[in-house]
């Protein structure tokens, strides 16, 4: 009996101690019901991930990793600015040390669009290949992913796998080729997801295709990739990772989540915030919180560059499983509409605004408005960030936590702002318009939003500080 009353105590004692706020007071394990029997909301999560490889210097690997696979004509992607760093060139040196053959291409567009990804596409299809490797950062592994699976599916019409509304959002069946992917930026975590993400040029917002399919088979993280990148490109892939972080803990949870899929697989691969990427997510928090300011702030800080390159595979993880929601959705029309801003430490040849900070642009405004249905994790991700919580009551989590924000940011010198980066308030109608397409990740809000939100939330972003 004193062994019964003991569990009973620690149950109690497990149930105070968790999450007590609107959007995140279900107890996981207590959903009932299946997916055939009725349910409005999902009942069930599914964990998928890539297989990671970390380690100084494992990129020389991936020669005997293709040679275990049997695979004999290999594609290795990259963009132009990467072909003559390192970390390609340690590609390139272990696929020739190992005999295996291969083809290159080089052409892969920084912040990819539906006509870059459509050019690797025809790269891949026209070489056949039994296996690829991505050397690069999202914009370099994401092509490759389309490409691999469109090769795989020459049938396909492009849009048949886009996200809806844009595209048909058709279910990914066949079998892809392996693919290894090779980070050269702690950022997107995308050596770990089943999302490829481009421009839409028609519409000028951002999209993508979402599948556990498109995982590569094996993702390699080599800390030493990370000493090449410049101050900003370092900032605004940390900012990915804290938007990764912060949004997958504070998302819909998932059996809160609708629609039940009917079969197992239309279940997203955004399922909403879920106990195991809880895990990942706080993790990944965690690391930003003590390494991101020495990571940019010092290239050759081995340890910080090194611990931002693990943040972004389990932010990876994380945010792969339960999704993103609000600062990503808003994030893809400020990246599709770029006028002339030009990021510093980003040699392309066209506007850019890069992806982290499209995302983190709108972090403060975001947290603000969603704090009201979670404020517990609120204030936790504030805590962890440096912020005193021990006399914040829940109706500050938002303000604390955008506060928190708002100086994290300026330590690191981010731009003022949509207004720093070239908007005005009379660009918020095609922004607003440009977010409404990216349900797949604002229905994931732990707040619902209208249009008219959605327009307060751009105007108070308009500057910072």
């Amino acid at each position: 009996m004193a062994g019964r009353s003991r569990v009973v105590h620690l149950l109690r004692q497990l149930e105070k101690a968790a999450c007590s706020c609107p959007a995140h007071s279900q107890t996981y394990h207590q959903a009932s019901g299946h997916a055939s029997c009725g349910r409005t909301t999902d009942y069930a999560f599914e964990m998928a991930c890539s297989n990671i490889r970390y380690g100084e210097g494992v990129t020389r690997e991936i020669g005997m990793d293709l040679q275990n696979m049997g695979a004999r004509k290999v594609c290795l992607m990259t963009d132009r600015n990467l072909s003559r760093l390192p970390p390609v060139t340690a590609a390139l040196e272990s696929l020739t040390k190992h005999g295996v053959a291969y083809k290159f291409y080089d052409r892969v567009r920084v912040e990819p669009t539906d006509d870059s990804f459509k050019d690797a596409i025809a790269f891949a299809k026209e070489g056949a290949f039994d296996a690829y490797v991505a050397v690069g950062g999202g914009s370099v592994i994401d092509t490759c992913k389309a490409a691999n699976l469109y090769a795989c599916h020459p049938e396909a019409d492009f849009l048949d796998f886009v996200n809806a509304p844009i595209g048909k959002g058709k279910a990914i069946t066949g079998a892809l080729k392996p693919l290894i992917a090779v980070p050269t930026t702690a950022g997107t975590g995308s050596e770990t997801t089943g999302v490829a993400i481009f421009d839409f040029e028609a519409m000028k917002a951002k999209t993508g295709i979402a599948s556990r399919a498109l995982r590569p088979t094996l993702g390699v993280v080599d800390p030493l990739h990370t000493l090449h990148m410049p101050q900003r490109v370092a900032a605004n892939s940390g900012f990915d990772v804290l938007c990764h972080a912060l949004e997958s803990y504070t998302a819909l949870p998932y059996n809160m989540r609708s629609p039940c899929p009917p079969n197992p697989i239309n279940r997203p691969a955004y399922q909403g915030s879920n106990p195991i990427s809880d895990v990942w997510s706080r993790h990944a928090l965690n690391i930003v919180a003590k390494f991101m300011k020495r990571a940019v702030r010092d290239p050759e800080d081995m340890e910080a560059r090194s611990s931002m390159h693990l943040a972004s595979a389990f932010a990876g993880i994380g945010f792969g499983n339960a999704g993103v929601h609000l600062c990503h959705g808003m994030s893809y029309p400020i990246s599709g509409n770029v006028k002339s801003f030009r990021a510093k430490d980003y040699d392309a040849d066209h506007a850019i605004v890069p992806h982290g900070l499209s995302v983190v642009l709108t972090s403060p405004a975001v947290f603000t408005f969603t704090a009201t249905m979670c404020p517990e994790r609120h204030l936790e991700a504030a805590q962890i960030l440096g912020a005193d919580v021990s006399r914040a009551k829940r109706e500050d989590a938002g303000l604390l936590l955008a506060d928190t924000l708002r100086q994290f940011l300026y330590d690191l010198e981010v731009d003022n702002g949509l207004a720093a980066i070239g908007y005005t308030k009379e660009d918020i109608p095609a922004l607003v318009k440009g977010t409404l397409p990216q349900e797949r990740v604002t229905k994931l809000s732990p707040r619902s939003h209208t249009e008219e939100d959605l327009t307060h939330l751009f105007e108070a972003s308009m500057k910072l500080y």
